[in-house]
């Protein structure tokens, strides 16, 4: 097919991109395409043209390349900046890193980096007299890697191919297989290799088109997988696979027939149980087998709508998070902790623990031999509570590990061996590098195990502070903030304000290695922690989704506002920035607000809501009905139509938008984004530069390995910072120590 867009030559451009003469950008052609809801509702649709699920459309292709040959052309002048934060960037991470070893069944796991290479290596060490996380972290800094067995080199694996990725990997419960997923398209099929750890071995089973989720049988020999749809991607099936045997032989073990859940498989904290869990947003569902016969598996409660659990079996009972109702009928809003026997099948069985509270989320658990600790959040913060003693037994206690800050992340980290006094967790804020502590439960004392090394990087520079933003409909948002000292609130600087706000997940105050270019150049960043989220409780969520989602695009506005107001930033040097969800989140305030924003960043977005959730062919589609309704009851129709950023487009003038995308994204397929920004382009009355950048190899999370990824963070910092004013080419703002 001849390609039918129109693509004016480039024009010279001078070394200034914001006094240069822009080339005329890419003109996709209209073609009418009518999309019709099962209610009759039309529209008409017309860059439908743009989607080709095999990726292979010539006139497609050509407008992509198009786009991005345009993207080239107005980034050029800016290219000296995006070099100079790029080196900047990398230059802060030590590249022969190493994570912190754990240990689990007589070995210590570990992952570490080599100078100048993009992928792990993934590797473990036997444990003996004198072995400890401490030591073997001291010999790898040193270079010292005798005694190791390297599990997975994910560079040798990589090489010659454009992306690469290594999901889930497994060992058997004896320590001789290694189970690994790989996929090296970006969409996130993938296919599962086995090797012998003792001889080296691959053996030739493959098993293509699955999730990255697989677990070993005690048997050392059997291996539990998920297997996708090769159309939609969803979680349909749980398989095993005998080692040695051809994949086509492999029995199925559960299929899920509700394509609005999600399935996933692991094992128990006591290792005696294999689990296949199943959840949509509202329900759940957990069905297990001994792991040493793992024959039948019984459903612990059946599924019910509204009714959400996650169980864990240890010292003989399951431990189980639920939202499901008391006795009092009231649901568990915020969630409790439940247990059960070990031979539960329904919710009867269950007996409360830790109580639901209408101010504490409860956010998950770690099972230990003599305590349980307990993820919440309360205040808009996270917090780790300490359980100790048998549920209201005379010894019974709690506490809480104490942290250094007034904002602040705090979560379970890797805590893989259930006998220790010792809790491993991670911490983080705006200014303090990712860090690893364990706490002693038994006497309070506290060791770090390490920090993120982020070199050059002196936090005593830097500022973090917490503000609360009134929301139009008198709702305080809980806002981050992040400063480089020296700044003052004058009304002067720019703003980098970032949010997600959808599906409950909450965007905590960590630390941003990348955004320290930033605030070198004088920019504050700002988290507005919007409803959507699960900062503040579920109720939080619940009132940025369905028929509430306005609320999430109408507080980032007023978060916006208020710091304007307060002289965070200037009013006319405010920049946004989303992906994803997030990436609805900006083309939605740029329909709503565009005057408040200088330049709009949006990478993966899903801006054509009703389109893609009216197709239940699109992989993810019906796994969210219960996240944004489904269009197909016209009361959703009639609401997502009054949000969708593509199909509330009009003639105004817009930001300046930089849009990313990736050409093999499962999660926001690329003709998403591609349409919209023809659309844009097409009503856009305003003179802002709209850039679109699509990776032609890559998927949702954009091109594989640690450092290809910053370059094309550079160039959307670049845009950003070129569009408000803040730095000309190769050169940053000085500011105050």
């Amino acid at each position: 097919m001849k390609p039918t867009l129109l693509l004016a030559s480039l024009m010279t451009l001078t070394t200034s991109a914001t006094a240069q003469t822009l080339p005329t950008p890419p003109d996709a052609e209209r073609r009418p395409h009518m999309v019709e809801a099962p209610h009759g509702a039309q529209r008409n649709d017309e860059y439908y043209w743009l989607r080709d699920d095999a990726r292979k459309a010539p006139d497609m292709l050509a407008y992509l390349n198009a786009e991005n040959a345009y993207a080239d052309a107005v980034m050029a002048p800016l290219k000296p900046v995006e070099d100079a934060l790029y080196e900047e960037i990398v230059g802060r991470i030590k590249q022969d890193d190493s994570s912190v070893p754990y240990r689990e069944r007589g070995w210590w796991y570990y992952s570490r980096f080599q100078a100048g290479q993009d992928y792990p290596i993934h590797a473990r060490r036997r444990d003996g007299e004198g072995t400890d996380a401490v030591s073997i972290q001291a010999a790898n800094d040193a270079g010292d890697f005798d005694g190791e067995q390297v599990l997975l080199d994910v560079n040798t694996m990589a090489a010659g191919k454009d992306y690469f990725s290594v999901g889930d990997w497994e060992v058997s419960q004896d320590n001789r297989l290694l189970a690994w997923a790989e996929d090296d398209v970006g969409r996130r099929q993938y296919v599962i290799r086995i090797k012998n750890l003792e001889t080296g071995e691959v053996h030739s089973d493959r098993i293509e088109g699955v999730s990255a989720n697989l677990v070993w049988a005690d048997d050392n020999r059997t291996l539990f997988y998920v297997e996708n749809d090769p159309d939609t991607l969803l979680t349909v099936r749980v398989r095993k696979h005998v080692l040695g045997t051809p994949g086509s032989d492999d029995a199925l073990v559960y299929e899920e027939e509700d394509d609005s859940f999600y399935m996933g498989i692991g094992r128990t904290r006591d290792d005696r149980y294999i689990c296949i869990g199943v959840e949509s947003t509202v329900s759940s569902e957990m069905r297990c087998a001994p792991a040493a016969d793992p024959g039948e598996f019984t459903v612990l409660a059946p599924r019910q709508r509204d009714v959400e659990y996650d169980a864990d079996h240890h010292g003989g009972r399951w431990v189980i998070r639920t939202n499901a109702p008391g006795a009092d009928g009231k649901p568990a809003k915020n969630f409790k902790i439940v247990t059960a026997p070990s031979d539960a099948t329904s919710r009867e069985q269950w007996q409360d623990w830790v109580a639901h509270d209408d101010d504490v989320f409860i956010d998950g658990f770690e099972l230990f031999d003599g305590f349980t600790a307990v993820a919440e959040r309360s205040g808009g913060l996270e917090r780790l509570r300490l359980l100790r003693g048998a549920p209201g037994s005379a010894d019974a206690s709690q506490d809480y590990v104490q942290v250094d800050e007034p904002a602040y992340s705090i979560g379970l980290s890797t805590n893989a061996e259930p006998d220790t006094d010792w809790l491993r967790y991670s911490y983080t804020s705006m200014t303090t590098p990712a860090t690893t502590f364990e706490v002693n439960v038994a006497n309070g004392e506290r060791r770090q195990l390490k920090q993120q090394p982020v070199i050059g990087y002196d936090p005593s520079k830097y500022q973090t502070e917490r503000l609360w933003a009134t929301a139009r409909d008198g709702t305080k948002i809980p806002v981050s903030l992040v400063y480089r000292k020296g700044y003052t609130k004058d009304g002067t600087a720019a703003l980098l304000q970032y949010a997600y706000g959808s599906y409950g997940n909450s965007i905590d105050p960590t630390f941003n290695l990348p955004a320290v270019s930033l605030l070198d150049r004088g920019v504050v960043y700002a988290i507005a922690h919007i409803r959507g989220g699960q900062e503040m409780g579920r109720a939080w969520y619940d009132a940025g989704k369905l028929l509430n989602k306005k609320n999430t695009f109408t507080d980032f506005i007023d978060v916006t506002r208020f710091l304007v107001e307060q002289g965070v930033a200037a009013p006319d040097r405010v920049a946004a920035y989303g992906g994803s969800a997030g990436g609805l989140l900006m083309g939605a305030i740029a329909n709503m607000a565009p005057d408040d924003y200088r330049v709009i960043l949006s990478q993966v977005p899903f801006v054509d809501v009703v389109t893609t959730m009216l197709d239940a062919s699109i992989p993810l589609t019906t796994n969210e009905y219960d996240e944004w309704g489904n269009p197909e009851d016209s009361k959703y129709y009639d609401y997502m139509l009054s949000y969708s950023p593509y199909d509330n487009l009009k003639a105004q003038a817009y930001p300046a938008t930089f849009v990313g995308t990736g050409l093999w994204d499962s999660q926001v397929q690329y003709w998403e984004p591609a349409k919209y920004v023809a659309r844009l382009r097409d009503l856009n009355t305003g003179t802002e530069p709209v850039v679109f950048r699509t990776n032609m190899d890559a998927g949702h999370g954009g091109k594989s390995g640690r450092f290809r990824r910053y370059r094309e963070m550079a160039e959307m910092y670049a845009f950003a910072l070129d569009r408000l004013g803040v730095a000309s080419p190769g050169q940053a703002v000085p500011t105050g120590d």
